[in-house]
Parts: C-alpha cells; sequence; structure tokens
C-alpha cells in the first residue's frame, strides 16, 4: 500500500463535484408510477364461473350450519317455528285490543295470517342479514377452504331459508283455523320469494364485507333489524303511511316492504301484486345484488388479512 504523498496539494484532490455530476444520486419516488400500481382485475364472468363450482361447497356449509345450529337441541327446528309464531300471537293480541284506535287495517284478512306471513318473511331476512353479515368474522374456514368468499354469507342465507320453509309449514294450520285457503293468485308467491332471496344475499354480501373492517357493525345489526321491522309493509300495508308515487323510491329503496305487500295481496286477497311496485321493488333488488357482489370482490383480498 503507497503511503500518501504529505506534499500533495489540495488542487491535486479529484474533484467531489465533478464525480457527483458524472455519478448523480438516484431520487426515491414517494410513490411508485401509475403503470407499476398492483390493481386486482375483477372479472365478473370469472368470478360467477367460481362460485358455480364451489356450489358443493355451499350445500356443504349449509348442512354444517343446520347442524351445528340444532344439535343437542330436544326441539331442534321447532324453534324456526315457535319464534314467529309467538311473535303472531303477541302481535295479535295486541292489535286486537289497539288495532282499529291504531288505524292498522288487514282488508277482512284474519290478523293471525295477516301477522303470520309477514312475520315469518322477515325473520328470513333478518336471519340471513345477521348471519350472513358476521359470516367472515373470526371464521376459522376462511383460510382453510378453497373457495370464493362469498360461498359463507351465502350459505348463511341458505341456512335461513331452511327455517323459514320450516316456519311456514304452520301456514295450512293457520288456514284451517281461520276457514279459509289460499287465493288462486298464490303463484305469483313464488316469483316475490326469488326477488326477497336475491335481496338478501345482496344486503349479507354488503353487511359481511364491511363488518370485517368496521367492526362496531356487528354491535348495532340487531338494533337496525329490529327497527326494521315496524318499516311500512312488514307488519302493515304501505298504504297506510305512504301513499301515491312516494311508493316507487320507497321500493326502491327498500324493496322487503313492497314484495310482503305483493305476497299478502296474492296469497290472501286473490290479486296480482301492484305492477309497479313489484318491478321497482325487483329493479331495486338487482341493482343491490349487483352492486353489493362487486363491492363485496373488491374488498376480498384483505378479508383473510383482517378477519
Amino acid at each position: 500500500m503507497t503511503a500518501p504523498d504529505p506534499g500533495a496539494s489540495d488542487a491535486d484532490a479529484p474533484d467531489a463535484g465533478a464525480n457527483a455530476v458524472d455519478f448523480p444520486m438516484p431520487v426515491v419516488a414517494d410513490a411508485p408510477p401509475p403503470g407499476l400500481r398492483y390493481r386486482r382485475a375483477l372479472d365478473l364472468a370469472g368470478a360467477l364461473r367460481s362460485l358455480w363450482r364451489a356450489r358443493r361447497v355451499v350445500l356443504a356449509l349449509v348442512v354444517r350450519q343446520v347442524r351445528s345450529q340444532y344439535s343437542q337441541q330436544f326441539l331442534g327446528l321447532a324453534w324456526a317455528i315457535l319464534t314467529p309464531f309467538a311473535q303472531t300471537i303477541l302481535f295479535t293480541l295486541l292489535l286486537n285490543k289497539a288495532g282499529t284506535a291504531a288505524g292498522v287495517d288487514t282488508e277482512g284478512v284474519p290478523k293471525s295470517l295477516f301477522l303470520y306471513l309477514g312475520l315469518v318473511s322477515w325473520a328470513f331476512y333478518a336471519s340471513s342479514v345477521s348471519s350472513g353479515g358476521t359470516s367472515l368474522v373470526g371464521n376459522p374456514l376462511l383460510n382453510k377452504v378453497y373457495a370464493p368468499r362469498e360461498v359463507f354469507p351465502i350459505a348463511q342465507v341458505a341456512s335461513s331459508g331452511i327455517n323459514a320453509v320450516a316456519a311456514l309449514l304452520v301456514l295450512p294450520l293457520l288456514f284451517l283455523v281461520a276457514g279459509r285457503g289460499p287465493s288462486a293468485t298464490s303463484y305469483w308467491a313464488p316469483v316475490l320469494v326469488v326477488v326477497l332471496v336475491a335481496f338478501a344475499v345482496a344486503i349479507a354480501l354488503i353487511v359481511s364485507s364491511i363488518t370485517v373492517y368496521l367492526r362496531d357493525l356487528r354491535s348495532g345489526l340487531p338494533l337496525f333489524l329490529q327497527l326494521g321491522m315496524f318499516m311500512p309493509g312488514v307488519l302493515y300495508r304501505i298504504d297506510l303511511v305512504i301513499s301515491g308515487w312516494p311508493r316507487l323510491p320507497y321500493a326502491f329503496v327498500f324493496p322487503v316492504g313492497a314484495l310482503l305487500d305483493g305476497l299478502r295481496r296474492c296469497v290472501f286477497l286473490g290479486a296480482a301484486p301492484d305492477a309497479r311496485l313489484t318491478l321497482v321493488a325487483a329493479s331495486g333488488a338487482l341493482a343491490y345484488l349487483a352492486g353489493g357482489f362487486l363491492f363485496f370482490k373488491r374488498l376480498e383480498t384483505g378479508f383473510a388479512d383482517v378477519s
């Protein structure tokens, strides 16, 4: 190694400024350029195909949910009947005492029939939103089952549908006690039920995706559902509170009220559902379903890390 020459002058030293010009320091950007940022491509057709391929997973989850819900219970599935039946008795007694004074008109339909159909339908919707909305939080299967994440809220909606079908088994008995049968226009009922299921799936997808990131919704959800039972169309006719054209935007925002109103018309009154209300409610349910599915898929990437 050669020792530095003590007689060398500063003029002979290398020029630091020249080196800085020849070899500039790299500039680190605060964020990656837009072209390199990761954006998840949302393939809607591919997502629907993937969901269809996972239909057996949904079936397995439904069986698992129903078994775990009623295992080691003496009454089992009968609890799905007892809850709306007890509520019907309570509300029937209240209407018999204060129904006329309160302006509640069932158009000649026995109050037990009128209320029971509405309570069973609302119980299905509320249970779908409640169980489906919390199906991703703390779910041990979320990272163990290779399937689209939406199978979990959809399975909860299907489980709630089984409970609703079991509860409807009491309806023929109520018809027998009332001394009447369903109207000939009851063939409209399956159409309205399909729209109601679509809306329940849509809200379950939206609520479940939000609840993963905002856990407060899990605590506030039961309160919202309890208050929702008293919305127009659920326990009483829509036109008792909303009349004229404002019923149309109400049906779009909250299709449940219009759908239950149509169910009572076709099953009890022998009339077809209101065409405008039903079309608006169906349009709203489809809009919720499409938007809810896209919203769910957009937030899906962070579910496994946050939940």
